[in-house]
């Protein structure tokens, strides 16, 4: 019987799940600060209707990113934490300045597209290694945020 990890996973395959874990937690992190800096610099008629998702939208990412922090530690991996690394790992890019609800919108569509095609390819990985919980993991933020796409696009027209 080949060797399993504490939570009976083979540990090569779970060293290549936190792999990729860290790159979406580095996705993750970058979107969180974008959405920030889009809730505190938001102007213009949809002031208050914007400013109210922005939050509970970062609000949502700040749970998701522990979430897949603790899923790292769980694989037995170490979960990146340092800016430069996340800007160095993320397909997201930092986004300064935005003002407009548009542009700000657009920016969330975009990087939800982003992660929820890492988050396909995790879980063929996950499938892959008999790894049900962060198979589950990606499952549930898959179903929320194809969801959450299709409002902020129908919020653009």
């Amino acid at each position: 019987m080949a060797k399993q990890n504490a939570i009976g996973l083979d540990p090569k395959k779970a060293t290549h799940l936190v792999d990729e874990l860290n790159v979406l937690l580095a996705n993750y992190a970058v979107f969180y600060q974008n959405v920030r800096g889009f809730h505190w610099n938001i102007r213009g008629e949809k002031f208050f209707e914007l400013h109210v998702k922005f939050e509970e939208l970062y609000t949502d990412l700040q749970l998701k990113i522990d979430e897949i922090a603790e899923r790292i530690l769980t694989l037995g991996g170490a979960p990146m934490h340092s800016f430069g690394a996340y800007l160095q790992e993320s397909r997201i890019k930092a986004v300064e300045n935005v003002k407009e609800g548009r542009k700000a919108v657009t920016a969330v569509v975009q990087s939800f597209s982003t992660v929820v095609a890492l988050q396909r390819e995790l879980l063929e990985l996950s499938a892959e290694a008999r790894d049900e919980g962060t198979n589950a993991l990606m499952s549930d933020y898959i179903r929320q945020q194809e969801k959450l796409i299709w409002m902020y696009s129908a919020y653009l027209g």
